[in-house]
């Protein structure tokens, strides 16, 4: 994959992953201040659980933006495209299907 493609496809999901988060983020402070509201013991399971999703979620995100930032620090280096364990290139269909690739599929499976 060319390096012009590459920041095209990690800048457009940075964009997509940072509205979700955004999304996640609201919906967790949503959750908290219905946990608080609510004075029913029974009624606080739901919003309490939900909470929990939201900030799992959101950990995810924030662990995607952070691989996302491996990746433009790798095509900054000119290493894009090539494994961080091995050096050995990653096959552009994997870099299609994950623009922030680390690993070739051999590698990642053994993973």
């Amino acid at each position: 994959m060319d390096a012009d493609t590459a920041r095209g496809r990690l800048r457009a999901e940075r964009a997509e992953i940072k509205r979700m988060l955004s999304d996640s983020e609201a919906a967790g402070e949503q959750n908290r201040s219905a946990e608080n509201e609510q004075s029913d013991a029974d009624d606080q399971a739901q919003p309490l659980t939900a909470e929990g999703i939201d900030d799992a979620v959101a950990a995810s995100l924030r662990d995607r933006l952070a691989s996302l930032d491996r990746a433009e620090q790798r095509l900054s280096d000119g290493k894009y495209g090539l494994s961080i364990r091995s050096g050995a290139p990653i096959a552009d269909e994997r870099l299609d299907a994950d623009p922030a690739a680390e690993l070739t599929i051999d590698e990642a499976r053994r993973e």
